[in-house]
């Protein structure tokens, strides 16, 4: 069970009365439970680059894991081969099962257990399953090796070699491993399965206010000596407590095969999941034979209608425009071995953004980031890897086989709205558009599961062009195929950077000028960020003029490092560090005021001033805000109240900024305060800053605690002020780090500050002890942070 999902006092009680009643009912050696361990720990790690002889010397690590810390910028990254290796034992295996769950392995891996070889898996961003039962020694010492290749491999989508690619696939076991154990009479694995019907599957046809109709699936699978009779017993537990019990018919499950067992379910009045108010429902489903519980397992589930016609986009029949962003999962310096809850603090920056959708560009990401997404109210466009390339007879049997494992590990996720089953930017056949739309509909055969592709094919069922694939000035504005819809999937970058706009990023041409562009690092100026949240603001106006389009995605919301490039790709509205630019903030004031969402989630009226307020400000200021209008203050004065820009460029938009003209700055604070219906609803203050005087630090967690007993990624943030706490914005100090107690700084260190901050990644293995982070610089006066369990902080 995800720590996010907090269970509610009654759901606790009612698990407890499922347990002990099953545990009564049990005979000696028949209480037989699912358990699911993390086994991230406590592995040795060595590595051999493609052009080195010998591998590095064996070092213990614990999981997720980067086959190499890379640079911030990254132009020789790690290729080659590592070895992972753990010794571990297991009790008495009689009727039991044994199965390794790795989450992602980057990119082809190959496992033994005790010496023997058991599968080779190819691609680096879907989970696999080992069944490790067969080689397994029990109450003796056993070993797993994991041989991980991420060379070049035109077989394995994305396909396309590292040198040429738009992002980076960094080596390792990079995300989490699992040793589940099971009776020899189980449910199934939805992606081990191999099969449409395999593992757990909820899906519902009808959902209004009133009432939900739908489908329960579960395949149960006996690997035991005999036959046995079978039943599914379901409970839904709502996100206001109320229960809803289902049982099915009994089934017969002879040896060594399956059976799918099927239960309607039907529920009144139920509490609708929509991007506004997601609230999930609790499924727990017990296998059971007569009084004996043979398996369990639970999730989270959404209760949702979508809907795609002609006339836009429907979730639970309200019409919506989505407010979407694009990402990578890249981390600084540890690539993809990220935590569960750095996926999780991604999410929450996305959703504070104003964002209420997220195209997972390029691949399928982390399962911890599709639970942030359905509990947050994020929906998502899931994707296949691809990016401008499209291969041999393998890479696309490699490439169906993404398509088949993405659907069926994410089909239950209420977040997906979208299956991308489209290589991005790559010339594909029509075979193979016609074939993963086909893919799509034997895995999902429902009426509300839709494909979307980049090209514009019949059967897709939504078209995702980036905005630069078309001409300004109208690009896709006038766009119109039947009753086909429009996604931008792309927008705000390539049109402002390269104006011929092609597809070939490393040969183009009639580049505009650097101020121009939308790639500007956090520490590159007011002026250069004000001008890359006017390419974003202006671009989105746009889009929202096109007559058939349901949304668009901006590129993008971090920073990132690609495989063909020396320098970070800067169209992020936040750093790779995840601190915003000033475009963060238009595309929060774009978020309605009336939307309000639970901690840690920011939401309700806003308003922020795009300006740094020093000697290199522009007298014209520009103002974002959800609010109906604003009022600045210079010092104690009200210069101007006014509502926003009001000309064509941006008449468009929900929210269009403020722009106030030959503002005094430098002298006195600047004060906006945002007005609805006539009464304060937000404030802003950017003050008159002085000479760097100290740091202050803070912990990047956004509500989300550190994990008290597996590895964690967070960022802290030293902050260079001046002596009542202001950012000194033009402050670029080399600041050092040190670290008491169970974590490290990866990476940098010591860091110069960019844009008055200098950020540190910090790992912990555990949090079983007080965490003390300083930072320090010539001539001004240091900081120290002190964090707690459970989130705690404490300055000194």
């Amino acid at each position: 069970m995800k720590r996010y999902f907090k269970n509610s006092p009654r759901e606790i009680v009612l698990l407890f009365a499922i347990a002990v009643f099953f545990a009564g009912c049990n005979e000696a050696n028949e209480n037989i439970y699912r358990t699911t361990e993390n086994f991230g720990n406590d592995w040795q790690f060595s590595r051999k680059a493609t052009d080195d002889t010998t591998f590095t010397e064996w070092e213990t690590i614990n999981l997720p894991h980067t086959m190499r810390v890379e640079p911030l910028v990254v132009n020789d990254q790690f290729q080659g081969t590592g070895h992972y290796t753990k010794i571990f034992s297991v009790s008495d295996t009689t009727n039991r099962k044994f199965f390794f769950y790795f989450e992602g392995v980057m990119q082809v891996a190959t496992v033994f257990i005790n010496n023997e070889e058991v599968l080779t898996h190819s691609g680096g961003y879907l989970p696999f399953t080992v069944d490790a039962t067969p080689l397994l020694r029990p109450d003796t010492a056993n070993r797993i090796d994991v041989w991980v290749d991420n060379t070049d491999n035109a077989q394995v989508p994305p396909g396309k070699a590292l040198a040429d690619l738009d992002f980076n696939y960094f080596g390792g076991i990079y995300r989490n491993v699992y040793l589940i154990t099971t009776g020899k009479i189980f449910i199934t694995d939805a992606v081990a399965a191999d099969e449409a019907g395999g593992g757990v599957l909820v899906h519902f046809d009808a959902a209004s206010a009133e009432q939900a109709r739908g489908v329960l699936r579960v395949q149960a699978k006996n690997e035991s000596d005999s036959e046995e009779k079978v039943r599914l017993l379901a409970t839904l537990i709502s996100s206001n407590g109320e229960t809803f019990h289902f049982r099915s018919n009994l089934a017969l499950v002879q040896p060594d095969s399956t059976v799918t067992l099927q239960q309607e379910l039907v529920v009144e009045s139920p509490q609708l999941w929509s991007p506004q108010k997601p609230q999930l429902c609790r499924l727990l489903v017990q296998l059971v034979a007569g009084e004996r519980l043979l398996d369990s397992t639970s999730l989270n589930i959404g209760i949702r209608k979508i809907e795609l016609s002609e006339k836009g986009f429907f979730v639970n029949g309200e019409k919506q425009f989505l407010r979407a962003t694009n990402r990578h999962q890249e981390y600084p310096f540890v690539g993809y071995a990220l935590s569960d809850e750095a996926q999780w603090r991604d999410a929450v920056k996305i959703k504070n953004a104003g964002f209420d959708f997220v195209r997972l560009s390029h691949y399928p990401h982390a399962g911890a980031f599709m639970d942030a997404c359905d509990k947050l109210g994020l929906l998502v466009m899931d994707c296949i890897p691809g990016w401008q390339f499209f291969g041999d007879s393998v890479f696309i049997q490699n490439s169906y086989q993404d398509c088949r494992d993405m659907i069926r590990r994410d089909r239950n996720h209420a977040c997906v709205a979208f299956w991308e089953l489209s290589l991005n930017e790559s010339e594909m056949t029509d075979e193979y558009m016609q074939s993963v739309n086909e893919i799509l509909d034997q895995e999902l055969p429902f009426g509300d599961s839709y494909s979307a592709g980049w090209i514009d094919y019949p059967a897709y069922d939504l078209f995702i062009p980036a905005r630069q694939h078309a001409q300004p000035p109208d690009y896709w504005n006038f766009y119109k195929n039947g009753n086909r819809n429009v996604f931008v999937a792309e927008y705000g970058d390539w049109e402002y950077y390269a104006q011929n706009a092609g597809f070939n990023q490393k040969a183009f041409g009639d580049l505009k000028a650097d101020e121009r562009t939308s790639r500007q690092l956090r520490g590159s100026g007011e002026q250069r960020l004000l001008q890359q949240a006017l390419n974003f603001s202006q671009a989105a106006a746009s889009n929202r003029r096109g007559i058939g389009t349901i949304g668009h995605a901006n590129w993008l919301i971090f920073d990132y490092n690609r495989g063909y490039a020396d320098d970070l790709e800067a169209s992020g509205i936040a750093d790779i560090f995840r601190v915003p630019k000033f475009s963060y903030y238009f595309y929060q004031s774009q978020r309605p005021p009336q939307e309000k969402y639970p901690a840690p989630v920011a939401s309700g009226p806003m308003v922020f001033i795009a300006s740094y307020n020093n000697h290199l400000s522009s007298h014209e200021i520009t103002v974002f805000s959800n609010c109906d209008e604003v009022e600045l203050l210079a010092g104690e004065r009200v210069f101007a109240r006014q509502t926003a820009i009001k000309d064509s460029a941006f008449a468009a938009l929900a929210f269009p900024p403020f722009r106030f003209v030959n503002v005094p700055i430098v002298t006195m604070k600047l004060t906006a305060i945002g007005y609805i219906d006539g009464r304060e609803a937000a404030r802003h203050e950017v003050a008159v800053v002085g000479n760097p005087a100290r740091i202050r630090l803070k912990a990047d967690l956004e509500g989300i605690a550190i994990n008290e007993n597996y590895p964690d990624l967070f960022f802290v943030n030293a902050c260079v002020t001046d002596s009542v706490g202001n950012l000194v914005y033009d402050a670029d100090l080399v600041v050092e780090f040190t670290i008491e107690g169970s974590g490290k700084v990866l990476g940098d260190n010591p860091v110069v500050a960019e844009g008055g901050i200098a950020s540190a990644l910090i790992r912990t293995e555990t949090m079983d002890s007080l965490l003390v982070i300083s930072a320090k610089a010539r001539g001004i006066l240091p900081d120290r942070l002190v964090l707690q369990r459970c989130e705690q902080k404490v300055h000194k």
